[in-house]
């Protein structure tokens, strides 16, 4: 019996056997995430082609947009903000908020890990930049202005680099997971 269960426990970790037997549960529902590895940026002449030449100038060359000239400085329907470009969660409609400076303002993003804060001294100013994480896209900085009661950030975001999906869209377009997220208690 000893050697069965060491037979048994040397097959259970070879990968077939390992699948057979999660295909043996499949009448189980399992929880559908979204991998880091389903998000790709795209190489730059695709960019090209995707992008308006707002969008490549903002996420690839660090413009900034018009402030109250853009397409979600005012937007407050709930849904969720993915990255143009690769379209990977970045923030949600929960923690936006109206800072009246003429952009996206959120106060904090999904998850730290999708985004990369940098030190930026352009325009002989002293900023953090933010950047997605997977494609590495400028979307643009953060401030400590934000509201105390939230945590004090301000991420002040161009709706250049970012793509709104409404809560009624975001099950069908695949971002289903992230509807809880849309609750008030989101923290």
């Amino acid at each position: 019996m000893k050697y069965l269960i060491i037979i048994y426990m040397f097959l259970y970790q070879l990968p077939g056997f390992a699948q057979d037997r999660k295909n043996m549960n499949s009448n189980k529902k399992e929880k559908v995430t979204m991998e880091k590895t389903t998000y790709q940026k795209p190489d730059d002449a695709a960019l090209r082609n995707i992008l308006t030449d707002e969008q490549y100038a903002v996420t690839q060359k660090n413009a900034t947009e018009h402030p109250f000239r853009n397409e979600y400085w005012n937007e407050f329907r709930e849904g969720i903000y993915v990255d143009i470009t690769t379209g990977e969660p970045l923030f949600i409609s929960t923690d936006k908020f109206d800072s009246d400076c003429g952009w996206p303002s959120f106060s904090k993003p999904i998850d730290k890990k999708l985004v990369k804060e940098k030190l930026d001294t352009s325009h002989g100013m002293t900023r953090v930049e933010v950047r997605s994480h997977t494609g590495d896209a400028h979307l643009g900085h953060v401030f400590t202005d934000g509201p105390a009661e939230s945590g004090g950030l301000r991420y002040c975001i161009n709706s250049a680099s970012l793509r709104f999906i409404p809560k009624d869209k975001m099950k069908a377009e695949g971002y289903g997971e992230y509807l809880s997220l849309l609750e008030k208690t989101h923290k």
